[in-house]
């Protein structure tokens, strides 16, 4: 399991339309193949901020399917004019657990 990470800063005017068609958008990502969960969770501090967390079965489910994908095209479409400035995506992989 790869967890996808990122930190996205919405145009606090944005945010409820953002929430919004993120919601839709959705279906979008929760449909690809390798897909496992995703959720997204605003920031107490700073309301415009969020951090979107997807899991993936494989580090190329993302990188290589997702965002090879129609569906990223739409995606990228719906969602990405919301973000200043564009996201910082990082994988990450279990080092430890308790």
């Amino acid at each position: 399991m790869i967890p996808e990470v990122a930190l996205l800063d919405v145009l606090p005017s944005k945010t409820d339309e953002f929430e919004r068609t993120f919601a839709a958008a959705s279906a979008i990502i929760s449909s690809m193949p390798g897909y496992l969960s995703h959720e997204l969770q605003r920031c107490l501090e700073t309301p415009h901020r969020y951090v979107l967390l997807v899991l993936w079965k494989r580090l190329e489910d993302h990188t290589e399917g997702f965002r090879g994908s129609e569906g990223y095209r739409e995606w990228r479409r719906l969602l990405h004019h919301f973000y200043d400035p564009f996201p910082m995506v990082r994988h990450f992989e279990p080092v430890h657990s308790g």
